[in-house]
């Protein structure tokens, strides 16, 4: 709140606002205000402001409760980089995909790329709870639009995808999981943690692939 009361201030500081001309004004311009702001040459009769998310105050129903966000806090926080990464690593592959014309290229540099997010997460994984890894499949389906197995089919073969979400399973992981803010309450904690982490600067933002309305959640979730 201070932030935004911060650079409000500023926006006013630099508005500089024009006197009237000896010529008759129009009636319905008498009302309006003009005003130049630092570095642009435009005229404006407004300013427009990035859109924030005004967040409620948590309130928890007993220190259980409590206990268990500020856990599942500490385990998003650790393991949303890495389903970040899968984010950014999966559009530039298919932007560089894009742009590679010799089938022999594209299969070379899919080779490069998928080599390096299963090195990544599997050496990430290993120092993983079982929560975590499980949370980190979520987030991948929300940064990505894809579920882990989908990803790993796309990038190597449906046998592969297979074996991973088996082997995944014997540590209680499932790669097929989605993210589910909308009908499913712990994802819905997930999302608060992740846009007050980005409101905080704790967390780096980057948009969500999936389709659903943050605000919408918190009217709809009265646990927080």
């Amino acid at each position: 709140m201070k932030t935004n009361l911060l650079l409000l201030a500023c926006f006013i500081s630099s508005i500089g606002v024009f006197g009237q001309n000896d010529t008759i004004a129009d009636p319905k311009e008498e009302d309006k205000r003009y005003m130049i702001i630092a570095g642009d040459s435009i005229v404006r009769e407004s300013i427009d402001l990035d859109e924030v998310l005004i967040l409620k105050r948590l309130h928890f129903k007993n220190n259980t409760d409590r206990r268990r966000y500020l856990i599942l806090r500490r385990k998003t926080r650790k393991v949303y980089p890495y389903a970040k990464l899968a984010a950014e690593r999966l559009t530039s592959l298919n932007e560089r995909l894009g742009s590679i014309k010799s089938n022999r290229d594209r299969k070379k540099y899919t080779k490069i790329v998928q080599n390096y997010i299963e090195d990544q997460f599997a050496e990430e994984l290993k120092k993983m709870t079982h929560t975590e890894g499980q949370i980190l499949v979520k987030l991948i389906h929300r940064q990505t639009g894809i579920t882990a197995f989908e990803l790993i089919k796309e990038l190597r073969s449906g046998w592969r995808a297979f074996w991973y979400n088996t082997t995944a399973s014997l540590f209680e992981i499932s790669l097929k999981e989605e993210y589910d803010p909308i009908n499913n309450e712990e994802d819905y904690i997930i999302e608060d943690i992740l846009q007050r982490s980005f409101q905080n600067n704790v967390l780096e933002p980057q948009p969500s692939a999936l389709d659903f309305d943050f605000l919408e959640l918190t009217d709809k979730w009265d646990v927080l």
